[in-house]
């Protein structure tokens, strides 16, 4: 870690973050009936995991979990590279009349998460989006917000926020980048 960083929330704070979303999605939906988690690549993808694992423990019953990826469905694509890799999208059931839980790391202007919906429109019509994210650092460009958040962290637009996952893609931490 160099002067430029600092710890946000460690392994331990991220697994109660989620382990609190999981409670939260459970009372807000009455269990887990009809409910599925989406992560949106790469990082939201490993934090719907987590958060499904949570779900299973508190429950009892496992949640469905897939994976969209976004990279198409960008409003700022023409401004990045040609030839930008496209992700898989993997949702291997139906979304129709499910609930469905957006899942991602950092809410920051909120494009993702419109370009995330686009692409989940796109694979049927949910009964309902919900969105968590580990963190919320302000600045929305667009009218979205987060239903359950990990943690609010004020920040600078010259600052970033970081989720750091290691090899076997469990988040070890958080970090605010000067």
């Amino acid at each position: 870690m160099t002067a430029e960083q600092t710890v946000l929330m460690d392994a331990a704070g991220v697994k109660r973050a989620l382990t609190r979303i999981a409670h939260e999605i459970l009372e807000r939906n009455k269990g887990v009936a009809d409910v599925v988690l989406i992560g949106i690549r790469s990082g939201g993808v490993f934090l719907a995991a987590g958060i499904a694992q949570q779900i299973s423990v508190i429950e009892g019953g496992a949640v469905s979990v897939g994976a969209v990826d976004i990279t198409l469905y960008r409003d700022d694509i023409s401004g990045q590279l040609p030839h930008q890799a496209v992700g898989k999208t993997d949702i291997p059931f139906s979304l129709e009349g499910k609930k469905v839980i957006l899942v991602d790391d950092v809410l920051f202007t909120g494009r993702t998460i419109r370009a995330a919906m686009d692409a989940l429109m796109d694979h049927g019509r949910p009964q309902c989006i919900q969105l968590a994210v580990l963190i919320d650092r302000g600045h929305r460009e667009l009218p979205i917000r987060a239903d359950y958040v990990g943690r609010n962290v004020p920040t600078s637009l010259k600052e970033n926020v970081r989720v750091v996952f290691d090899v076997n893609n469990q988040p070890i931490e958080v970090v605010l980048e000067k």
